[in-house]
């Protein structure tokens, strides 16, 4: 059956001749019985013999699917954990009783993640990460004493599983299995498992991070959300661990966080992408000047003016607020004028007309090839503020004043045209800084400077 449309119920329907593996001694006598008493029979009656027995169970089960190679007899032993864990995550508890000592219940699972087809290694992958983080936290490192009467099997660690689940995910992330189901399952494992301090230190070793980025993107669908919704999980949880955070700050991680949380209508999406920001934000570094970049203290403002049902939503967009204005703050002169207009919120604040700021910032203006020109450029186009576009007008003028080639860069981006509109405004303060930048292009600084 192709793999892409074999379902649970499709293989749960299946037959499976547990007499003939006992025949062949597959399975023990005892086996037999306690699968007879559970398959094919109702949820409550399974429920019942797992509460009575489970250990006997599971140790069953792992069995099979250590000592049968048979794919449809594994698939429906799959299909068969995967049912019972869902009925009741806590089952997971069953995989590591004190009866189960003994036994390396792990490993199977993580064999057939390489194993097989997709439906397999999906169903491992699920159970294999509920197994790992339902076990005791005081678990010693090895599962497994490594012996069993019938043969000598090599000890599994922890460190070992986890190791091989971060493997496969990655692997998972950067050639799917599957087109459409290995990304998604990937993802929902990996925003369980990266609570384990191990699965961040192994996941950012792989480098699995740059395979995390990209899914960062906006989501439409109910599967896109889910999807979008456990990336920034995983994110938020890595933002934990320092190593992740210095490597988030070379990414695009922040621009994409800021373009979730500003268009998001999921309550739980928009939540996880604040969390995240917010946790960045506190670890100082590169992020809070970017933050400020890409506008986030409106996109807070706006965000906190929305009817959030979520306290913790509401608290951390506090949280983020109070830190992004002690971020500009800390910013320096430079940094707040770059602020101001790439925010496009101009105002006569004193380094406008301040000598020394010109003087000792004046080759900041051609860094990304003159991009704060070209935005007080594109202010002049967008604008309908008087005093942003006064501002602006004036702001032009000084870099030709201040800039050796003032005059040829703004002409080569063609100012004049835009501000000559300008020479008719209503607003007499438009006007007059209209005329000054004119001057100072046509004239040169110094001749129109004696004009004024």
């Amino acid at each position: 059956m192709d793999q892409a449309v074999l379902t649970d119920e499709q293989v749960l329907k299946r037959d499976i001749p547990w007499e003939t593996y006992m025949t062949t001694k597959l399975i023990t006598g005892t086996s037999l019985q306690l699968l007879r008493r559970y398959d094919n029979k109702s949820e409550s009656h399974k429920a019942a013999l797992l509460d009575d027995d489970g250990p006997a169970y599971v140790r069953v089960f792992v069995n099979i699917l250590r000592d049968i190679s048979k794919e449809e007899t594994v698939e429906y032993v799959l299909a068969l954990l995967e049912e019972m864990l869902t009925a009741n995550p806590k089952r997971a508890r069953l995989f590591h009783d004190k009866s189960l000592a003994n036994e390396d219940v792990y490993e199977p699972f993580l064999r057939l993640l390489w194993k097989g087809n997709w439906f397999i290694q999906e169903k491992s992958c699920k159970i294999l990460s509920l197994i790992v983080s339902a076990r005791p936290k005081t678990q010693e490192a090895i599962v497994s004493n490594g012996e069993s009467s019938n043969s000598k099997r090599k000890c599994t660690t922890i460190d070992d599983v986890l190791m091989g689940l971060v493997e496969w995910l990655c692997s998972q992330l950067q050639k799917p299995s599957h087109p459409t189901c290995s990304v998604p399952t990937a993802i929902n494992c990996l925003s369980t498992l990266l609570k384990e301090p191990l699965v961040r230190s192994l996941f950012v070793r792989a480098e699995g991070l740059k395979l995390l980025i990209p899914l960062i993107s906006p989501a439409s669908t109910q599967q896109s959300i889910q999807l979008l919704y456990e990336t920034c999980l995983c994110i938020w949880l890595l933002s934990y661990y320092e190593p992740a955070v210095e490597y988030l700050a070379t990414t695009k991680a922040v621009p994409r966080l800021v373009e979730v949380a500003k268009g998001s209508t999921k309550e739980k999406v928009v939540r996880v992408a604040v969390l995240t920001l917010r946790n960045l934000l506190s670890k100082g570094g590169p992020f809070g000047a970017q933050m400020v970049d890409l506008g986030l203290p409106q996109v807070v403002q706006s965000l906190k003016v929305q009817a959030w049902s979520d306290e913790d939503l509401l608290d951390a967009l506090n949280q983020l607020e109070e830190g992004l204005k002690d971020n500009i703050k800390k910013l320096s002169s430079f940094d707040k004028y770059k602020q101001e207009v790439l925010l496009g919120q101009l105002d006569w604040s004193p380094m406008h007309k301040d000598p020394t700021f010109w003087r000792d910032n004046i080759t900041k203006f051609e860094e990304n090839d003159f991009q704060i020109l070209r935005v007080l450029i594109t202010i002049l186009d967008t604008s309908n503020d008087p005093r942003v576009l006064a501002v602006a007008c004036y702001d032009l003028s000084q870099f030709i004043q201040y800039h050796p080639a003032g005059r040829g860069i703004l002409t080569d981006l063609k100012v004049k045209e835009r501000v000559m509109k300008f020479m008719t405004h209503e607003n007499a303060e438009v006007t007059k800084n209209a005329l000054l930048c004119i001057q100072r292009l046509l004239l040169g600084a110094k001749y129109a400077s004696f004009l004024q």
